[in-house]
């Protein structure tokens, strides 16, 4: 069970009945919560979910120790403060392309939007290339992402406009690869990625379309691909 927390962001507090076994916080420990909550969304916001915790702890002026005495793990901090923090933002995208009358643009404004929030928020970067598998309530909200990229695609098969052959599965493939193009292009050229769109989009138009040398990505194998970005995150 949820509730909404500092700054209208979510915070875990477990089942339902935990709260009739669990001792109220102490004063002092509700406001080393809200200040660490406050500052993760920050420092996650500026820099990212792979930010070093300690200086979520520094900010939030405690130490790393009470950090993790609260949290526990990178991935239940994220789950307590993202989730939130994300969601309406990119429900409002979904809701965007499935509002198109024509099924192609709304594919593509889909995907343009989604890559413009990678390229101007870098928590957002990391929650559309789903870099954080095992944080359970951001998988969750990704799922739900997935079943809006599933729908906006199959409509734009459908209408004849987006190629045959292009699965939900491949829609990963952009996202990491624009994960990588914002991050290394970010001080020199930051609008590549839209260079980089442009082109793929050209090339998933029905006409564009020429025989594929692999087969795509199995849902199994987008999973264990995501666990294995995660691999070398820091902790």
């Amino acid at each position: 069970m949820r509730q909404v927390g500092h700054l209208g962001v979510l915070v875990s507090t477990g089942k339902a009945g935990d709260a009739a076994q669990k001792p109220a916080l102490r004063r002092d420990a509700q406001r080393n919560l809200e200040k660490l909550t406050a500052a993760a969304v920050d420092v996650f916001r500026e820099r990212g979910l792979d930010a070093p915790l300690e200086e979520i702890a520094q900010r939030a002026g405690v130490s790393t120790g009470t950090l993790y005495n609260r949290f526990g793990t990178r991935e239940a901090l994220i789950d307590a403060v993202v989730p939130g923090l994300v969601a309406a933002r990119l429900d409002a995208v979904a809701a965007r392309a499935h509002a198109c009358a024509d099924p192609w643009q709304g594919f593509a404004q889909y995907v343009t939007e989604l890559s413009e929030l990678q390229a101007t928020d870098p928590a957002l970067n990391d929650v559309v290339s789903r870099r954080f598998p095992e944080a359970e309530q951001l998988l969750a909200l990704c799922s739900g992402q997935v079943d809006h990229g599933r729908q906006i695609v199959e409509r734009a098969q459908r209408a004849g406009a987006l190629r045959a052959d292009f699965t939900p599965e491949d829609l990963p493939l952009i996202f990491w690869s624009t994960q990588v193009l914002v991050r290394a292009t970010a001080e020199v050229a930051p609008d590549a990625w839209r260079r980089a769109i442009g082109l793929v989009l050209d090339g998933l138009r029905t006409e564009a379309a020429h025989p594929l040398p692999v087969e795509p990505l199995t849902p199994e194998q987008v999973h264990q691909a995501m666990l294995h970005l995660g691999e070398r995150k820091p902790r």
